[in-house]
């Protein structure tokens, strides 16, 4: 029968002591000075060498060469307080679990009148000190106030706060912590060195998260893994499967599932975990701190193996690949949502509902409101990296963030800051970010050649087919025209202005955009001037999809329009060319450009049936009127050409 790893391997000096200078430094200089008091209070977690820095205190104290800080080891007093003694009658330890009463303190008080049998002091090591009561404290404060000289109190306690405060008083009190990770896993891998036991990588640091920074945990685990271990020594995959942590891999297709949005891969490794046997608590604990791995990574690449000290590097490798995947906006919500999922899988009845039901929160960033926001455009600008489009061009949210105004909703008046949005749509996903401010400088356009660009000749990007699942529609383009129209703000303001005023989406086939005009005079104005140009380039930045623009009255001069033919400008001189849409012989219009068309001309021969001969009709075309592209365009010496005003100063915005 072998003795247990934590006795064998228990410190008999205070150099021996890991993770604890802050405590063995202080007191050995002590022994060097002679400055050793008479009451000492030891505190701190379990498992982290308190009662052994005790024994080794007595031991020094009683040593024939001291008091010294190293003790001999050849005296009878080292012999008989080592690790394997037969112990001293002058150094006693009390469990104050079973002898906490005003009797036992009253005993230990008589018997500390005695002076020690065999050595220099007698040393009282009160284990679990907590534990004695307030009545035994009080039967043994005035020896500790007071004690002879021959004899030593040591307190031994997980809970410091429950010793009454004039016992604390009359102590020197040092505080123990638990081992950091990385010097305790060494510490292991040397006692594996001496056992003779081969490690695969990957065990220790699970047997370290075991043992939780508690030296005699740890080696309890050790021993245990060693006690079942074979000739290939500790195994990675019995480690997990023994103390019952989240294998890598299982681990590794969650998380690429969290990334990819895969449902199907999340859900199907979450019936491993339970048909395995594994507790959910256990895989939620792990899956916690991978994710706090990949937002380590995230926020220090550079310097993430200093961070993150034990992991071995191919899984830190793997690790920096899965946070490539990932926005930091989608890696910080996931790890909230798995932290309040933690705490709410305490005590719950249904464990694998609930591990359901955090995946899905993870996976539908669209169900949770403004803090889902950013996960959201982390999803979208990815989508937009692999599909070869060009993500928009701004500062990313550093507040909360809004969803993108309704189809309807009403337009910036001429001169007034357009809405300081930016929506991104793409299927279903609709995100908003901050747009540039109406200050900054205009950014320049490619020159006009008077023609709509032709489809052959326009710039390589992926177009969004609106017929594919997924894809762009009219829909998706009116719920995101205040967002063109913010980013036409920033190109040129001439066009934004007249597109807020005048214009609608009225259809989207994948391939054309089609915009309706007011008056044909107006739509005329579109379609000389370079706003088709400008509303082409703003699609493509904000929406990363190309197509032909082209702007039809909605207000008729001559009549209604057929539904089978376009209405276009009847003098080639003043209108440049543009795609004609096929016309349909007969029947029905086939197409949804044409549909819309054959829309909008009922409507307009409804609304001029209605309207007397008598009333002139201000959208007719004259000789006369003011090219409105220029006049906008000319800003002061229209108002005194064409209303006769004088500007007295131009008042800056």
């Amino acid at each position: 029968m072998s003795t247990a790893l934590y006795r064998r391997y228990r410190p008999e000096s205070f150099a021996d002591v890991i993770g604890q200078g802050h405590v063995t430094e202080p007191l050995m200089q002590a022994l060097r000075t002679g400055r050793v008091s008479h009451a000492y209070l030891f505190s701190g977690p379990r498992g982290c060498g308190k009662t052994t820095s005790a024994r080794i205190l007595a031991r020094c104290l009683n040593c024939d060469r001291g008091p010294a800080p190293i003790p001999c080891g050849v005296c009878d007093s080292c012999v008989a307080l080592a690790r394997d003694g037969s112990g001293s009658v002058d150094v006693i330890e009390i469990d104050a679990a079973s002898h906490g009463g005003v009797d036992d303190a009253r005993d230990l008080r008589e018997r500390a009148a005695y002076g020690p049998a065999l050595s220099r002091y007698k040393i009282y090591i009160i284990d679990e000190a907590h534990m004695v009561t307030p009545q035994g404290f009080n039967a043994l404060l005035k020896i500790v106030e007071e004690p002879p000289e021959h004899v030593k109190f040591i307190f031994a306690t997980t809970q410091p706060d429950k010793v009454i405060g004039t016992i604390r008083s009359r102590t020197h009190h040092y505080p123990f912590r638990l081992v950091p990770p990385l010097r305790l896993q060494e510490y292991l891998g040397k006692v594996c060195v001496a056992e003779g036991v081969a490690v695969a990588p990957g065990v220790l640091s699970f047997v370290v998260r075991a043992g939780g920074g508690s030296v005699r945990d740890s080696l309890s685990v050790l021993d245990q893994l060693m006690s079942g271990s074979g000739d290939d020594g500790l195994t990675y995959q019995g480690a997990a499967a023994l103390l019952g942590f989240t294998e890598g891999e299982l681990l590794d297709a969650t998380v690429d599932g969290f990334a990819a949005g895969d449902a199907g891969t999340v859900f199907r490794q979450i019936d491993k975990v339970i048909e395995t046997g594994q507790d959910p608590r256990r895989f939620v604990e792990d899956l916690l701190e991978r994710l706090r791995d990949l937002i380590v990574i995230a926020a220090v690449p550079d310097g993430a193996s200093s961070v993150l000290r034990g992991t071995p590097e191919d899984q830190l490798e793997r690790i920096r690949q899965q946070s490539a995947a990932f926005g930091p906006g989608a890696l910080s919500r996931s790890a909230d949502i798995v932290n309040a999922g933690l705490s709410e899988m305490t005590g719950a009845t249904a464990p694998r509902l609930q591990l359901e039901l955090i995946c899905a929160r993870v996976l539908l960033p669209g169900a949770s409101g403004e803090s889902g926001y950013a996960a959201r455009l982390d999803r979208l600008e990815r989508r937009l990296e692999m599909s070869g489009a060009t993500a928009p061009v701004g500062p990313r949210p550093t507040t909360s963030v809004r969803e993108s105004a309704p189809e309807h909703q009403d337009s910036p008046a001429p001169g007034s800051t357009p809405p300081v949005r930016r929506g991104t749509v793409l299927g279903q996903t609709s995100v908003s970010e901050g747009a540039a401010s109406p200050q900054s400088v205009e950014a320049p356009v490619q020159p006009y050649d008077g023609t709509t660009p032709a489809a052959g000749h326009l710039p390589a990007h992926p177009r969004l087919d609106a017929s594919q699942p997924g894809g762009i529609d009219t829909d998706a383009i009116r719920r995101s025209w205040p967002d063109i129209l913010a980013k036409i703000f920033t190109i040129r303001r001439t066009t934004w202005t007249f597109l807020s005023e005048h214009t609608q989406v009225l259809d989207y086939d994948g391939t054309r955009l089609l915009l309706g005009i007011q008056t044909e005079g107006l739509a005329t104005t579109f379609r000389r001037g370079q706003h088709a140009e400008l509303v082409r380039q703003a699609l493509s930045e904000v929406l990363g999809v190309e197509a032909l623009v082209e702007g039809i009255p909605t207000v008729q001069s001559t009549g209604p329009i057929s539904p089978t033919t376009t209405a276009e400008p009847t003098s080639a001189a003043s209108s440049p060319p543009t795609a004609a849409p096929t016309a349909v012989p007969s029947g029905q219009p086939s197409t949804p450009m044409q549909r819309a068309r054959a829309t909008v001309a009922h409507e307009t021969s409804e609304r001029n049936a209605s309207v007397p001969p008598s009333v002139a009709d201000d959208s007719m075309v004259s000789a006369d009127d003011e090219d409105i592209d220029e006049a906008v365009v000319s800003g002061q010496p229209v108002i005194a050409r064409v209303l006769g005003g004088v500007v007295i100063s131009d008042l800056e915005q």
